[in-house]
């Protein structure tokens, strides 16, 4: 059996092996609910405690559902934004588990890139 070289490269191969630690865990929904602003999103909470935000246009959709979509395997979150006649519109689901901090993320770029018409 022969060693592994030794050397700069083989270093950062090893540092690249390395485990990393993850971010798990639901933590708060708020981070992602208080990017909404009454002006322009109505918020509802049903009787299941799933929260809707929809844009007063209504093409931007987020629900959470905090014990998972009826009907779905452990979908936790949805973000929908409506199409055009010309361009369709697209969703995302994330599940109960996604950290708030990545749906956040990915709900503040979506946000951003809307513009008034």
């Amino acid at each position: 059996m022969t060693a592994a070289p030794a050397g700069p490269g083989f270093s950062a191969t090893i540092e690249a092996l390395r485990l990393h630690e993850w971010q798990l865990g639901r933590g708060q929904p708020t981070l992602v609910t208080d990017q909404f602003s009454a002006d322009d999103f109505h918020l509802i909470v049903d009787d299941r405690a799933d929260v809707h935000i929809s844009s007063k246009d209504g093409r931007f959709y987020l629900g959470w559902f905090p014990s998972g979509r009826p009907g779905t395997e452990g979908e936790g979150w949805t973000v929908a934004v409506a199409g055009t006649a010309k361009v369709p519109g697209y969703r995302m689901s994330f599940d109960t588990e996604t950290p708030a901090d990545i749906v956040a993320a990915v709900v503040e770029r979506v946000l951003a890139t809307s513009r008034r018409v």
